[in-house]
């Protein structure tokens, strides 16, 4: 696991130093947020043309709300670490607005409160864990819990990549994890899930190394995306 994490860790600094960061870095992130919405609901089974997102020709509701919650993370950072709760809440107000009842948006279900607490204790608390595992523990756990009902998976992989930016893995936002594990498969993605909310040692340590592959093909993209805006 400690050789995923340093591999993922690596792949973001080698993006970092592309030379875009230096004054453009806000264009990568804003493509990063539209390509990360894309991945993030086909892994949901929605998936939809990258062209026919950018022209806004895509309507569906799973779309919809993984680009709402994607374009809001740069502005919940600062919140996360001190009222994830309050964050939590936002998120599933914007990936499933157009799914459920207003009275259910941003309330989670009763079974959830008792690891809910957990998973704040963590996201709130100073860690010497690697950024990248520390992400792939909220990503998993919310995964696996599933406290909403609906488009838990678009708040768990959202609240994921919030936790990477917030602890300084991808400050300005410019990977694609979503696309790494998009890439990576759904059925991959399913498993090591499954093996997550195992408890198993093995389970969550398959989970946490798929997650760290992810991030690297997240980085990848990032790369790609920076070349594509250089080339003009």
């Amino acid at each position: 696991m400690r050789d995923a994490a340093e591999a993922a860790r690596a792949a973001i600094d080698r993006l970092l130093r592309h030379r875009l960061m230096r004054n453009r870095s806000a264009e990568v992130s804003a493509e990063s947020a539209l390509r990360g919405a894309r991945a993030s609901a086909a892994l949901e089974g929605v998936d939809v043309p990258l062209a026919d997102i950018r022209a806004g020709s895509v309507e569906d509701p799973v779309v919809q709300g993984a680009l709402r919650a994607s374009v809001a993370l740069g502005s919940l950072v600062e919140t996360w670490s001190r009222a994830p709760g309050q964050v939590l809440a936002r998120l599933h107000v914007l990936a499933a607005a157009d799914l459920v009842d207003s009275a259910e948006l941003g309330r989670p279900r009763p079974h959830a409160g008792p690891r809910l607490s957990g998973l704040f204790t963590l996201v709130t608390a100073t860690s010497t864990v690697p950024a990248v595992l520390v992400a792939g523990l909220v990503h998993g756990e919310l995964a696996a819990l599933a406290p909403f009902g609906t488009a838990d998976g678009v708040v768990a992989r959202a609240a994921g990549r919030l936790t990477g930016i917030d602890r300084g893995l991808d400050p300005k936002a410019v990977s694609v994890p979503e696309m790494g594990f998009a890439e990576l498969g759904r059925e991959a993605y399913a498993a090591a899930l499954a093996g997550y909310a195992s408890g198993e040692p093995d389970g969550v340590a398959g989970w946490l190394v798929h997650c760290c592959r992810a991030t690297e093909h997240g980085a990848v993209e990032g790369l790609a995306i920076a070349e594509a805006i250089v080339r003009g």
